[in-house]
């Protein structure tokens, strides 16, 4: 690059990272997230190294936040309230330890505080003998804007100090520095509140939280479940103390709220707290974008003095984004196992949180929709731990006009036949059982443990049967000869009899265990116990009517509608025939002709939790069933019964709360007569 063409970005830049301070710091509403606007102020800062010549009094990188807006009266701040430099990895954190080693020896020797970086709005908080009487925004770091009466309304926030009346005598005045932040529990609650009153929700906690203390009136900031955390103190008097730690410990005697920190002997040690912090990121309160690490001696921190905007004794060493913006450049569907179609966005490939990501998933068609999610917008993405990323939603004010509102497919993209939407539910179906999307998984499901139990027919030797054409449908697992499994890979004489008399036991299961295996939307296995006993065989169950099967305990029209169409479908009645010609065909005894020993547990509701020796989980809930019991997953009022075993964990819990009888197995075989 030219000298000249050097100084042109030079000046984009400069103009680019303006647009962008005012958006975040004036606007609220950012535009880029904040890794990429860390990007361009660390290219800045590049070039203007390299040419100090060109630095300018109006470069971003002289200032510490934005112009106050002129709506707020202004405060100027008795100190520069300023922002920090940014390490992006530890070759980042190592050099900025040389520079301030070689400007002072003693840094070499000097402990570092490390401290979660959290994502919120800098406030700060003016008493005076104790009392709280003025909060301001950072604004520039010079001036900020008033918002007095907005603090006032964060609960956390001590109108007096100390709180107590027995902490230590406050400085006459005492200006303190802060976070104002929503933590992400309060702020999902909040979304949900906005979303069931068919209201906008918000993309970030810190818009929000940034948004809501910059309203001109204080009862909407009130609304809004704010909360604060403090950990500077911009001035005081002889009696503060002068290290980092020790001022933590003095402000939360004051009764501030203050964040964890990590107290370390060297660089090492801060390095491996902010690797503490990193790893237990989405177990913070909070959302947090790194770690601070400072020295923790803060007159040797004074003396270090600032350069630009940045104080030397404190660096801020971000987390890997997992928050970016990218292109849509279309949007796909995958059709689940139970016929599911759920969309995903195909994105201009980005880095976030350490991996490049080309797909993100969009939830359901009610997500796009709702927040109005075009083909062809800028949108922003979101990746946390090992999660996959999802979008959060379109940048609005990017959009140029060419983007394509996205309508939901009317047919399924895989075998091409119609698909259904329930009235009142998110989801779109595929209710073809023999759609090739959903065969895989279908199978895999129906030999699981919980259903037909055919030991030996995991994932990959579903995938071969599948690939290999053996198995079109459930039922041609029972067709499978020896010498067709002899042709697959890995398959000798001993695998292949092993898994032949497996699926030759598996024509034992009871008829609760084949509608469950049967893959019907809204079955699972306590449903398919209900309907097994109501029914007695696939054929009554395949003539109900959704009247009939509305009379049945715990179906509601949306389960029995998709318990009548399955039935009614021409291939599922084929796949039917099939499993009873090849002899998979259980018959439940009528409840009328049930012996009273077989029926000891009848209407009885039972929870399994803990390791109960000599048996499998499977084992006593199919000893519960067969003798007419009912189990369940989770402890309620309507449970009877929890058959704990050693390490029996929450759930025990829960039921000595409730007063649920708690059993061991020697109960339960008193139970059944044993």
């Amino acid at each position: 690059m030219t000298v000249q063409d050097l100084h042109k970005r030079l000046e984009q830049l400069k103009q680019e990272i303006n647009f962008h301070n005012y958006r975040y710091h004036v606007m609220d509403s950012p535009v880029i997230s904040d890794y990429e606007y860390d990007k361009l102020v660390s290219e800045l800062k590049e070039i203007e190294t390299s040419h100090p010549e060109w630095i300018t009094p109006d470069s971003p990188s002289q200032r510490a936040g934005a112009v106050p807006l002129d709506k707020f009266v202004k405060v100027s701040h008795p100190r520069p309230i300023l922002s920090l430099a940014n390490a992006f990895d530890v070759d980042d954190v190592y050099a900025w330890y040389e520079r301030i080693s070689r400007l002072d020896e003693r840094v070499r020797s000097t402990r570092f505080v490390v401290e979660p970086k959290i994502d919120g709005l800098t406030v700060v908080l003016h008493y005076h003998e104790g009392f709280f009487y003025l909060g301001a925004t950072r604004g520039d770091g010079i001036i900020g804007e008033d918002i007095t009466a907005n603090l006032k309304t964060v609960r956390a926030l001590p109108l007096k100090i100390p709180v107590d009346g027995k902490g230590p005598k406050p400085p006459e005045d005492l200006v303190v520095r802060g976070e104002a932040f929503i933590t992400l529990k309060e702020f999902e609650k909040l979304n949900q509140r906005l979303e069931e009153a068919h209201e906008m929700t918000y993309q970030n906690p810190r818009n929000t939280a940034a948004g809501s203390l910059r309203q001109l009136d204080p009862s909407l900031t009130a609304k809004r479940p704010l909360t604060i955390l403090i950990y500077a103190i911009v001035t005081g008097d002889g009696s503060v103390p002068y290290t980092q730690t020790d001022r933590l410990k003095y402000l939360q005697a004051l009764g501030f709220p203050v964040p964890e920190a990590y107290l370390s002997e060297d660089l090492e040690e801060a390095i491996d707290a902010y690797n503490k912090i990193w790893e237990k990121r989405d177990q913070l309160l909070y959302e947090a974008d790194g770690a601070v690490i400072k020295v923790d001696n803060l007159r040797l921190a004074e003396d270090l003095g600032v350069v630009g905007k940045d104080p030397r004794g404190a660096l801020a060493y971000k987390f890997p984004a997992r928050e970016v913006t990218t292109r849509l450049l279309d949007i796909g569907v995958n059709v689940g196992r139970t016929g599911v179609l759920t969309p995903y966005a195909i994105l201009e490939p980005v880095e976030v949180g350490g991996v490049v990501v080309k797909q993100a998933t969009l939830h359901n068609f009610d997500y796009i929709r709702d927040k109005d999610i075009r083909i062809g917008d800028r949108v922003a993405i979101k990746r946390a731990g090992d999660v996959i990323p999802y979008v959060i939603g379109p940048i609005l004010d990017l959009r140029t006009g060419k983007e394509v509102p996205y309508n939901p497919p009317r047919s399924c993209p895989t075998c091409g036949q119609l698909v259904e939407h329930i009235e009142g539910e998110v989801a779109w179906y595929c209710v073809n059982t023999s759609c090739p999307a959903q065969l895989i998984r279908n199978i895999e499901h129906f030999a699981s443990r919980g259903t037909m139990d055919i030991v030996g027919m995991g994932i990959k030797i579903v995938e071969q049967l599948v690939e290999s054409g053996l198995v079109k449908d459930v039922a041609d697992i029972y067709t499978i000869t020896k010498d067709q499994l002899l042709t697959l890979e890995g398959f000798a004489d001993k695998k292949a009899d092993n898994l032949l008399a497996s699926i030759q036991d598996s024509k034992n299961r009871n008829l609760a265990r084949l509608i469950s295996a049967l893959g019907i939307r809204g079955v699972g296995e306590v449903m398919a116990v209900e309907l097994a006993h109501h029914f007695e065989n696939l054929e009554k169950l395949s003539f109900a009517s959704e009247q009939d099967l509305l009379q049945i305990e715990g179906v509601g029209p949306n389960i029995a509608l998709a318990i009548a169409d399955w039935f009614s479908r021409d291939t599922n009645k084929k796949l039917l025939q099939k499993l009873k010609k090849v002899g998979v065909w259980p018959m439940e005894e009528p409840e009328s002709h049930r012996s009273s020993e077989s029926n000891r547990l009848s209407e009885q509701v039972f929870v399994i939790t803990g390791t109960i020796e000599g048996y499998t989980r499977e084992e006593l809930k199919n000893i519960i069933q067969e003798n007419g019991g009912k189990v369940t997953d989770s402890v309620s009022k309507n449970t009877d019964y929890l058959l704990a075993g050693e390490q029996a964990g929450s759930k025990l819990e829960k039921a000595v709360k409730l007063g649920v009888k708690i059993i061991d197995l020697n109960a339960l075989n008193k139970l059944l007569g044993i």
